[in-house]
């Protein structure tokens, strides 16, 4: 397994459908990111749970996920469950975004997500950012949607436990879930970390990636 890096980040996008997609997805590496380049700039985009107490609550676990990061979190007021039938707002939504910034990687939802909202999501990114690195992050659910993911983020065995606790301590609206506990989210992690030769890992999807073999 060859391991490629991106050299120093400045700028992280992160976008999701709902409050607390953006953690599930990729809370590990954003603590990974955050620890290790200190001051990062993180645009986050949350479409739906604006002016509900989901937006406290992400307000709040986003704050703890990108420690020493200048975390700038948009929550939007798009209905749960209804993207595909506001596809102008999202739209307008992300191309906001993208106009007051400019990311050395995007962390998004999958295109092959099986929920409604994060597949709309995932299709909006790659046009809104053309250019940039645009990975995928997964989110176990009942749809059994889990594919075969090209790209991964070792965790630190500590970084995934720390996941995990900020997940359970941030979210207390999602407790009741079922899925929603520490085997699912440590579980998995464990699994994509056996695939990559790590202890735990977060897996990502590319549509597309641009190298430059000779630089």
């Amino acid at each position: 397994m060859i391991r490629l890096g991106t050299g120093r980040l400045e700028r992280v996008v992160a976008v999701g459908a709902h409050c607390d997609d953006i953690a599930i997805g990729a809370g590990g590496t954003l603590l990974t990111l955050c620890r290790a380049h200190p001051g990062l700039r993180v645009d986050a985009l949350v479409l739906s749970g604006g002016g509900t107490e989901r937006e406290q609550e992400e307000q709040e676990a986003l704050t703890a996920f990108c420690p020493g990061a200048d975390l700038r979190l948009t929550v939007d007021k798009l209905p749960d469950g209804r993207l595909p039938a506001r596809w102008a707002d999202a739209k307008a939504a992300v191309e906001e975004l993208r106009a007051r910034t400019e990311p050395d990687l995007v962390l998004a939802p999958r295109t092959e997500d099986a929920h409604q909202d994060h597949r709309g999501v995932a299709k909006l990114m790659t046009t809104a950012f053309r250019d940039h690195l645009v990975l995928g992050y997964e989110i176990v659910k009942w749809d059994g949607d889990l594919g075969r993911p090209v790209v991964y983020q070792p965790l630190a065995p500590d970084t995934a436990e720390d996941k995990v606790r900020l997940l359970q301590e941030h979210y207390p609206s999602q407790r009741h879930r079922p899925w929603y506990d520490r085997e699912a989210f440590l579980g998995l992690a464990r699994i994509r970390g056996i695939e990559s030769n790590a202890r735990y890992a977060e897996a990502f999807a590319v549509t597309k990636l641009t190298v430059d073999l000779g630089g």
